[in-house]
């Protein structure tokens, strides 16, 4: 999934430096640095991954009133409904003031490839999204 949201945002027809960083490797800097972004992460116990969670702990405090109204996207591979998942991410997000610009991209249940290209769509939207100037 991470892999095609990646593809859609480097879409040779849309001109944004794309910049991927993993949770445990990500800091404030990259948030601070950013337009727009995505996060992605699987449902754990359903919740968000524990990566994910440490990631956003980190950099809340350092970002908070820094990034007010960045666009940002969120997807979500759940063995469950994805809710928790979802709400979890979405409430600490509440929190740094960001602009969700598209519904949560949720892969519930048995994994559905043929679904994959939503994820590329996912990626490219936002992308198209900051180079037009709409997000």
């Amino acid at each position: 999934m991470a892999d095609q949201v990646v593809a859609g945002a480097r879409d040779p027809d849309v001109d944004v430096e794309v910049r991927v960083r993993d949770a445990l490797a990500a800091t404030a800097d990259d948030l601070l640095w950013c337009d727009g972004f995505i996060l992605g992460t699987p449902e754990n116990f359903g919740y968000m991954s524990g990566g994910l969670k440490l990631f956003l702990d980190r950099v809340f405090y350092d970002c908070v009133d820094k990034i007010d109204g960045k666009a940002y996207a969120l997807f979500v591979r759940a063995g469950n409904d994805g809710r928790g998942a979802i709400d979890s991410v979405q409430r600490i997000l509440k929190g740094l003031n960001v602009r969700e610009v598209q519904a949560p991209l949720l892969f519930a249940g048995e994994f559905d490839e043929t679904r994959l290209p939503e994820c590329r769509e996912l990626g490219l939207t936002l992308a198209a999204g900051l180079e037009a100037g709409m997000f």
